[in-house]
């Protein structure tokens, strides 16, 4: 039965919707306006009055997966899910597990700590916008734009511009330093334009 690929949480909304108001004004009626057709409001009452057996297993595999969730604090990805149902003695596909996960908004906690490669002082000024978002230059060599962000570093990778102390300090003061590396630097009457460190 097709819906127009529409998420089914939608289309459980819309059928809702109707069954509310289907008495005043009819479901021809109201289907007209929502963005769903008559066949597909009265096969999802249909579907809902008699579950398959795929819906009624997945609604009770559905509670298993938010208990094993919830028991071991809301960290547990697909992976962990799956194998502590397949500790309990439940047979099930680890593509299940990710589907019904997917569709519940469940997720697991992503290991590794966040970098945070910059802390911005309240008192400075921030940079103004010199190029006013218009990054064209009349010559080659006449705009520079400078940019401070992290990038996890790859085995065997140089780094390219990259400054040690800015992974170390993450401050302000470093940003000048990155310009020095292969002696460029704006001469004069070029303009420089920054962002601000947030």
């Amino acid at each position: 039965m097709p819906q127009g690929g529409r998420p089914p949480h939608l289309v459980q909304a819309m059928t809702r919707f109707i069954d509310e108001h289907r008495q005043t004004y009819g479901v021809g009626s109201i289907c007209k306006i929502l963005p769903i057709a008559p066949s597909v409001y009265y096969a999802t009452v249909a579907r809902q009055k008699n579950p398959c057996v795929r819906s009624q297993k997945d609604k009770e595999l559905s509670d298993e997966i938010r208990r094993v969730w919830n028991d071991n604090f809301r960290v547990y990805g697909v992976r962990k899910v799956w194998h502590q149902l397949r500790r309990e003695g439940r047979t099930v596909a680890r593509c299940t597990v990710e589907r019904l996960m997917r569709q519940m908004g469940l997720k697991g906690v992503i290991r590794g700590k966040g970098i945070r490669t910059t802390r911005p002082d309240p008192q400075r000024p921030c940079p103004q916008d010199l190029v006013q978002r218009q990054f064209h230059a009349p010559a080659p060599n006449r705009l520079w734009v400078s940019d401070f962000t992290y990038g996890a570093p790859r085995p065997g990778w140089s780094g390219g511009v990259y400054d040690w102390n800015a992974k170390e300090k993450g401050g302000t003061e470093v940003l000048p330093c990155s310009l020095l590396w292969g002696n460029m630097s704006p001469s004069g009457g070029d303009l420089l334009s920054t962002g601000r460190v947030t």
